[in-house]
């Protein structure tokens, strides 16, 4: 059985008013993994992106669940930025007993362990606590994983890795962001993507757990697609760009909110860099 990472236990989320994402149709937030097809996101026109993948968890349950994920620079080639639910959540404390990161993939999902990079430990903010309330934890949403050598070679020597960037978050240019939707009409197996300006969440039209997330409209990226990369200055010949933001949360209407790395992220995609 396949589990998507749920951000957000249903009670919370139930309480959680659209307005929170700076919309203003009165309706229910949702973590992306529960939210509704809005425009149907567009499979990526080359297949796929090497260094963006799928991540399969073997939770403690006996279940499987899944999240996206993307390779991101750093000293020992070695990281994977996504979400912080996709490790750890207030329905599973439990951190996965084993997570396999596919990059680049196009199907075949069920092969993980033998084609997958397998991770080797958890970098998650000090501040993504789940004993906290729900706007103590939004800000925080974001993870680095370090993965282990396959073929004595690091992920970021075979697939490339992406610029990772901080806070402030220029609203200059547009931004893509990519994920592997599993829910209908989305296979789980396919990598697919979205497009927009890059808009900056104020203080005058979110939350303020949400103010300087990032929400993009028109996006259908559901289940699955949590914790995927929001891209900048994307190139086409390097297959890579800045890594702005991971999805997080969406509306359940088409609209989903990716989280800004802050400067605190620093030091963690440090720990992630020299880890093991």
């Amino acid at each position: 059985m396949q589990k998507p990472r749920a951000a957000l236990c249903a009670a919370t989320v139930s309480a959680l008013a659209v307005a929170a994402l700076g919309l203003t149709t009165p309706a229910v937030a949702q973590p992306v993994e529960e939210a509704v097809p809005g425009t149907p996101a567009a499979p990526w026109p080359t297949g796929s992106i090497g260094n963006v993948g799928k991540l399969v968890l073997e939770l403690a349950d006996g279940t499987i669940g899944v999240c996206s994920g993307a390779v991101v620079d750093a000293a020992n080639g070695s990281v994977v930025a996504t979400a912080a639910h996709c490790v750890q959540t207030q329905e599973d404390p439990a951190v996965p007993q084993d997570v396999w990161f596919l990059p680049g993939l196009e199907r075949d999902a069920a092969a993980y362990r033998e084609t997958g990079w397998k991770v080797a430990s958890f970098h998650l903010p000090a501040d993504w606590d789940i004993n906290r309330q729900l706007s103590d934890l939004l800000p925080h949403d974001y993870a680095f994983l370090t993965l282990e050598l396959q073929d004595g070679r690091t992920v970021q020597e075979v697939h490339g890795a992406n610029r990772p960037s901080f806070e402030p978050v220029p609203e200059s240019e547009q931004v893509i962001t990519l994920g592997y939707p599993a829910g209908p009409p989305y296979d789980g197996e396919t990598q697919h993507y979205c497009e927009g300006p890059t808009r900056v969440l104020g203080p005058a039209d979110a939350a303020p757990s949400n103010v300087g997330g990032l929400l993009l409209e028109n996006c259908g990226l559901n289940q699955g697609s949590s914790g995927g990369p929001w891209l900048q200055g994307y190139d086409p010949v390097t297959e890579s760009g800045t890594l702005v933001a991971v999805t997080s949360v969406g509306s359940g209407e088409g609209v989903i909110l990716g989280r800004p790395f802050p400067d605190a992220a620093r030091a963690l995609l440090d720990r992630a860099a020299t880890a093991g």
